[in-house]
């Protein structure tokens, strides 16, 4: 792919109270291309939550093309078997309106691996140019067997 069928690529997390900073900082760090990390800065929030627990976010907005390209493959190629299947099959459920939404398992990735989870996750929105979604299913298909 010559141009990047990306427009942009949304990562967000919070950090709880009862976590460790540094820990889930190294595991949104394995979500991302070793090559790139330092292109990558997020913006800190303190919230505060129901209960008046302390709640960091960390929100970023990666827009450089080689930067965007790289994490995109990165992540869709570096996902569990089991879960670029299930995306891939179920892609209907993860794009709305040209953007694919996952949902990355913070724990999984401090141990090194990518897989999709449900709860407290690590939120990455890959924003696609084209809103069709047999287009971006394709893309998507793409970036996962990319090395």
């Amino acid at each position: 792919m010559s141009s990047t069928p990306i427009a942009y690529i949304d990562v967000r997390f919070s950090v709880h109270a009862t976590e460790d900073l540094d820990k889930v900082a190294e595991a949104v760090n394995y979500t991302l291309p070793a090559d790139y990390l330092e292109d990558v800065t997020f913006e800190r929030k303190d919230l505060r939550g129901h209960y008046g627990n302390p709640i960091t976010l960390f929100e970023t907005r990666i827009k450089k093309k080689k930067v965007v390209q790289a994490v995109a493959q990165h992540i869709l190629s570096d996902l569990s078997e089991e879960d670029r299947e299930s995306l891939l099959t179920e892609i209907d459920l993860h794009v709305e309106e040209g953007s694919l939404y996952l949902r990355l398992d913070k724990q999984a990735a401090l141990g090194s691996e990518l897989r999709l989870c449900v709860a407290d996750p690590i939120r990455v929105r890959i924003r696609f140019r084209s809103k069709n979604m047999e287009e971006i299913a394709k893309i998507c298909q793409e970036l996962g067997r990319s090395p």
